[in-house]
């Protein structure tokens, strides 16, 4: 898996080294495990996926992260991206709108011994307010619009990688300059499940 991650243009050491540290097989349905290390998306619980290798460690290495770096997820899912993030050093606050996922992956997580890794059952839309400000912000489905409360949740000089878009997103990378500025960049297009606000207790 990681010598395809290279072949399509992933050069960041540590990403590589954390993708190949964290066993993805944990975290797919039974009957999708013996292709766990090929480079594709998998249904998971409640509708949802989990995100292709090669899309986990995109997003990854434009969040730049560093040990210690406190990051925001929105979209838990099956907890992949979170583990890769953890092992990467960072503390990250992941936020799961579908109850039923919410549980599945905590308890996962747990067993995994991701301690650095605190799950929440929220609307991600409104971020995580009284854990902010976030050196960084992921967020794991493709929203129409950036949530504003994500912006405003944000260090100084923190980065948001977010996709935006209808059927296909934009990934962009927004890096906050000032208390009211901010540096976009639009990047390659890329297909996730819809972000959508409110949550859902099924």
């Amino acid at each position: 898996m990681v010598d395809a991650l290279r072949h399509r243009g992933i050069s960041d050491e540590a990403v590589l080294a954390a993708m190949a540290a964290v066993p993805r097989h944990f975290f797919l349905d039974k009957d999708f495990v013996e292709h766990a290390y090929e480079d594709k998306a998998f249904p998971i619980a409640c509708d949802q996926t989990i995100s292709q290798p090669f899309t986990v460690a995109y997003q990854t290495v434009l969040l730049n992260i560093k040990n210690g770096d406190r990051v925001l997820e929105i979209g838990t899912g099956s907890g992949y991206q979170a583990a890769i993030l953890a092992a990467l050093g960072a503390k990250v606050f992941t936020v799961e709108r579908q109850e039923g996922l919410y549980f599945q992956t905590k308890k996962l997580l747990d067993e995994l011994g991701f301690k650095t890794v605190k799950c929440f059952f929220r609307d991600g839309s409104k971020g995580l307010a009284e854990k902010a400000p976030f050196d960084k912000i992921i967020v794991t489905a493709g929203a129409p619009v950036v949530p504003e409360p994500l912006k405003a949740q944000l260090a100084m000089g923190g980065i948001l990688v977010i996709p935006v878009g209808e059927s296909v997103q934009r990934m962009m990378k927004i890096t906050r300059i000032s208390a009211t500025e901010f540096q976009e960049e639009r990047l390659e297009n890329f297909r996730f499940v819809p972000f959508l606000e409110g949550v859902s207790r099924k």
